[in-house]
């Protein structure tokens, strides 16, 4: 077996982030959100506050978003050179970041967060795919403790779920919310956050037995 990369999409509020963080540090592994922009951004040259401007959203949204059209997705996997027109475009920003993805999956066992990367490293077989989401009302209770936010809680949730629900729709083709996309759909009011480590890790356990799974 290869290196162990676990993604996680999540409902914002869900906690998905944490249970990541406390995934990988369970397991001794990197947990990479972020810093997947700031080291795709030191790999190209581009400066970073672009990639943080086309973070899991579209800048603008192209008319199929827009009329709500199924299309087959927009990552290619190819990038951009500098001498290029589109160096600097939505795709080519997301492209970059795909190939921090695949880079990281080929050099250490890892759990992403979010960025399509489930979709971007579909074709290997020692990817675990995580969707963790969580009823409305927890969400907003969570935002609040945890991420500090206070006013228009609800229209801010809604807003970051739906930029991320067409930014995984324009480059993938696919549902954000599909649970036939994922290995595991958990519920995080109903597990807890170490309720989902804990199942995370068990189906680890049982499609990797011993011995078949480097960390």
């Amino acid at each position: 077996m290869g290196n162990l990369v676990i993604t996680i999409n999540r409902h914002f509020g869900s906690g998905g982030k944490t249970i990541g963080q406390m995934l990988a540090k369970e397991r001794g592994i990197n947990c990479y959100t972020r810093e997947i922009i700031a080291m795709a951004s030191e790999e190209s040259g581009i400066n970073e506050a672009l990639f943080n401007e086309a973070d899991e959203k579209l800048k603008k949204k192209p008319l199929s978003v827009l009329l709500g059209l199924t299309q087959r997705g927009e990552y290619q996997g190819s990038v951009l050179g500098p001498e290029s027109a589109g160096f600097v475009s939505d795709k080519n920003l997301f492209n970059l970041q795909a190939k921090v993805i695949r880079e990281l999956a080929q050099r250490e066992s890892c759990v992403i967060i979010g960025r399509a990367a489930d979709y971007i490293l579909k074709d290997n077989p020692d990817v675990v795919s995580v969707f963790v989401h969580a009823p409305r009302k927890y969400c907003i209770r969570q935002a609040i403790e945890r991420a500090a936010i206070a006013k228009d809680v609800e229209k801010f949730i809604e807003k970051t779920d739906k930029y991320r629900s067409d930014y995984y729709k324009y480059y993938t083709g696919q549902e954000w919310t599909d649970a036939r996309n994922y290995d595991l759909c958990l519920n995080s009011e109903r597990l807890g956050f170490e309720g989902c480590v804990e199942a995370i890790q068990r189906y680890i356990e049982i499609r990797f037995p011993a011995g078949q799974e480097r960390s």
